[in-house]
């Protein structure tokens, strides 16, 4: 069984319970749930975007504990303040040890750029409370979807005007998305059944990615200059999490980084 494997089994057992306790309606009835989302693929495209998509994240299964100290409040801030196209909050608690409290402090600090939920979405109760919760952008990751729940799940947030970020890391992921025209890929770098990092792998996949669509790299990106390479096959969007967490000051660290890409 898989680190993938693992955890996808875990939330699914997970969501069944928070179901059971937490009715659709109520998550219909947030504050949140009517507010009128930010554009991911409008803000990363604008004139001037710096194109980094900053994450919060406490921990991961590959590396343990990368920061447990930085607070929301404070790298969110710093992040906003070094002018990120958006921010991405892991709300996994299981494996990643982030919250939907964390996404929800998130978007009352930030009012102004959009909110990836980073999470392993297994059911299409998940997109609906990410909707409550103030997030703008889901996450579907191909690896652990069929090709009817991709399309599925991605209509469904579409219908609740929100936006998708489709995650791929194969040929095989990519073969699953119905229909990429126009769509947010994003390349994960990483591997999820190994957590090995690979770029290569991910410039040879981007060529099989239609021009329409807006292309992100996802992790692995720890030097500016990689920023500058991978523009060239046409990424445009760059999510980063860990080489800004492991930094005593994250937002800070962001906005060195943001600075050597200008």
């Amino acid at each position: 069984m898989t680190i993938l494997d693992k955890i996808i089994a875990f939330k699914k057992k997970e969501i069944t319970k928070i179901k059971a306790e937490v009715p659709v309606k109520k998550l219909v009835e947030s504050p949140s749930f009517g507010r009128t989302v930010f554009s991911l693929k409008k803000s990363l495209l604008e004139v001037g975007s710096t194109g980094i998509i900053a994450e919060f994240k406490r921990q991961s299964p590959s590396k343990g504990i990368i920061n447990d100290k930085a607070t929301i409040a404070d790298v969110t801030s710093g992040y906003l303040d070094a002018n990120v196209a958006a921010q991405s909050i892991l709300t996994d608690t299981s494996f990643f040890g982030g919250t939907i409290a964390d996404l929800m402090e998130a978007r009352s600090i930030n009012q102004q750029k959009p909110i990836l939920r980073k999470d392993f979405i297994v059911d299409g109760f998940q997109i609906v409370e990410a909707k409550a919760i103030g997030a703008d952008v889901i996450l579907l990751i191909a690896a652990c979807l069929t090709e009817k729940e991709l399309k599925n799940y991605g209509q469904l947030a579409i219908d609740l005007g929100m936006e998708v970020l489709y995650e791929v890391h194969t040929q095989e992921d990519l073969d699953k998305i119905n229909d990429l025209d126009n769509k947010i890929i994003g390349i994960n770098n990483r591997n999820l059944k190994t957590f090995e990092v690979d770029l290569e792998h991910s410039i040879k996949l981007a060529s099989q990615i239609p021009a329409t669509c807006l292309k992100i790299s996802e992790s692995g990106i720890s030097d500016p200059r990689i920023i500058s390479g991978l523009k060239e096959y046409g990424f445009q969007g760059f999510l980063i999490g860990e080489n800004f967490m492991n930094q005593e000051n994250p937002g800070e660290a962001c906005q060195a980084f943001i600075n050597q890409i200008r």
